[in-house]
């Protein structure tokens, strides 16, 4: 039996046009899946300095992972990391406590979350980067940055 002209020539057209377009295809939808992760980040941060917050307002200690001469702060920065669920190191925090900045852990001190009564706003400036060029278009330097914060009264402890 022979085949028609029309359809010899439209062999192989099906695998041309997936070749065009399953790349374009495969870059969106990998965009729109760590789109979805910068917003699961975002929340999940969100999530982990309510949690930190709430936390630094009791004025305990227990978290600190050092078992003697455990600190406030250690403690702090402890729950939040525990409430990250792994994404506190990924987004490198800048913690900031009542509008002062502490960016490394050896910046922290004593009394950085006040006294019984005062308000503490505590902030994390995050980053995260980007692994999609499609989405490092629309961010600087293929990263997206980001800030979570909560404020809170200090309790009498």
């Amino acid at each position: 039996m022979k085949v028609p002209a029309f359809l010899r020539r439209q062999r192989g057209s099906a695998v041309v046009e997936m070749a065009i377009i399953a790349p374009i295809a495969f870059l969106l939808l990998i965009g729109v899946i760590e789109y979805s992760i910068l917003f699961y980040t975002t929340l999940t941060m969100q999530y982990a300095v309510r949690e930190g917050a709430r936390y630094a307002i009791t004025g305990r200690t227990d978290k600190d992972p050092a078992a003697s001469n455990q600190q406030r702060y250690l403690a702090v920065v402890q729950q939040i990391r525990n409430s990250s669920m792994g994404m506190f190191d990924t987004v490198n925090p800048v913690i900031s406590v009542n509008n002062t900045t502490y960016a490394s852990t050896s910046a922290y001190s004593a009394n950085m979350f006040g006294s019984p009564g005062d308000i503490v706003v505590l902030r994390l400036d995050c980053t995260w980067k980007l692994a999609t060029p499609l989405l490092a278009v629309f961010f600087p330097n293929g990263e997206y940055k980001f800030t979570v914060a909560a404020t809170m009264q200090n309790e009498a402890f």
